[in-house]
């Protein structure tokens, strides 16, 4: 057995998209959601990926994955490379479209039903330490769930470390897959769910047809491309701001000298001002009225006048 990279968007949709292995798809929301019992899915349609506009001249989206459960919940699942700027507001853009896209009319909002829209990460975005962190709307002060309808679940690939012989639940069983699958000959003895093995036979590059590997290799490439595009990016911007804190460091070391030296100036003209009026025998106190010098100052720069 030879696998494909599962997070290549050709691979991923034909894995978790194919209508004749839902139970791939089940398994995988099951396990992501923590979804048991009678609240668990039993069937899901798989539909479109793409999300058309509302109106004329609305933009076109598209998603990895859409589908509904036999209770009408909506599911988007995105597999997602590269970091991309604003992505915090894709992710809502895709689940408001998906939500809205419901109904056609104000008055049918009973009618609606939660999205979960569920992102599956090649890079870190949360400070959360767990490769799973999910994410609702609540009250700031008491952490009530008020507005239900939409939820957000990261998967975070970079924090998931463990081994095969160290797989334990379901969900370690497919963050295993995904992670590692391009890199195995066989499937792991720890992988025990029927869904997962369903993936696995899927994701074997002898189950693929000629035109199907040539996608995939196209969009390999590009997502190459795409990450290259980044990092060069990154790269660029960083050399920019180095450059600049160059030039503002530069800028404040000028001004902090300058300010140094009028300082330096100031005391010195003060010391000699004080030393005249010292040898013209003046007093004290009108020596430290008109240099502005206190007197334990003046005692340590002119020891020879106190002794």
């Amino acid at each position: 057995m030879k696998f494909v990279d599962v997070t290549n968007d050709i691979a991923f949709r034909k894995i978790f998209g194919n209508e004749n292995k839902k139970i791939v798809l089940i398994s995988f929301l099951n396990a992501v959601l923590d979804f048991k019992g009678l609240d668990a899915i039993k069937d899901v349609v798989i539909k479109n990926p793409y999300l058309l506009p509302q109106y004329s001249g609305g933009k076109t989206t598209i998603v990895d994955i859409k589908a509904t459960d036999n209770a009408g919940n909506s599911f988007i699942v995105e597999m997602q490379v590269a970091e991309i700027k604003d992505f915090d507001k894709r992710v809502l853009y895709y689940a408001s479209q998906s939500y809205t896209d419901q109904i056609d009319r104000g008055d049918l909002y009973p009618e609606l039903k939660p999205t979960f829209f569920i992102a599956i990460l090649n890079f870190n975005q949360t400070k959360n330490v767990n490769y799973i962190s999910r994410h609702k709307i609540l009250d700031v002060e008491t952490g009530e769930n008020v507005i239900r309808d939409l939820e957000f679940t990261f998967i975070e690939l970079k924090k998931f470390t463990k081994s095969a012989n160290e797989l334990q639940t379901i969900i370690e069983q497919w963050l295993y897959f995904l992670k590692n699958a391009e890199n195995l000959n066989l499937i792991p003895d720890s992988i025990t769910d029927a869904g997962i093995i369903n993936a696995f036979e899927q994701a074997d590059k002898h189950n693929w047809s000629k035109d199907e590997l040539s996608d995939y290799n196209k969009v390999f490439m590009r997502q190459q491309d795409e990450r290259g595009r980044y990092e060069l990016g990154m790269e660029r911007a960083e050399k920019i701001g180095f450059e600049k804190g160059i030039e503002k460091g530069i800028e404040k070391g000028i001004e902090k000298g300058i300010e140094k030296g009028i300082e330096k100036g100031i005391e010195k003209t003060k010391i000699e001002i004080a030393k005249k009026l010292f040898e013209k025998g003046m007093d004290i106190d009108f020596i430290l009225n008109a240099t502005g010098f206190q007197k334990t100052e003046l005692e340590k720069i002119f020891p020879d006048f106190f002794s």
